[in-house]
């Protein structure tokens, strides 16, 4: 049973650092391919960031340069490191995996944390 589960997130002034993790339980993480998404309020969930097992990146165009993916195999954790905070990157942030036996790709994730708010003012 996949679990993911957010941490991290609060509120921060435009131009400040946020770290969110995410812990895993019910799969290798290692073998997967692992990912970021936010939901602004009134706006459809879209894809931030994320990892396959061979460490190859994706990054949503307004973020690059600015947050990082990363993950810990031994811990089964993953983390975005979000620097140079603006306000348009207030929404709920949602780590999640591809389903089964899939590409690693925007439309293949199918496993979702609940997620943790983040505010930038």
């Amino acid at each position: 049973h996949v679990q993911l589960v957010e941490s991290g997130g609060g509120s921060v002034q435009a131009g400040g650092s946020l770290r969110l993790s995410c812990a895993t339980s019910g799969l290798q993480i290692s073998r997967k391919c692992m990912g970021w998404f936010r939901q602004a309020p009134g706006k459809e969930r879209e894809g931030v960031a994320f990892m396959d097992f061979d460490e190859t990146t994706r990054y949503v165009e307004s973020v690059k340069g600015r947050f990082t993916i990363s993950q810990d195999n031994a811990k089964n954790t993953v983390t975005l490191q979000k620097n140079s905070l603006k306000p348009e990157d207030t929404a709920v942030y949602s780590c999640a995996t591809v389903l089964q036996g899939t590409l690693c790709r925007w439309e293949n994730f199918g496993y979702w944390g609940q997620g943790t708010q983040v505010t930038v003012s």
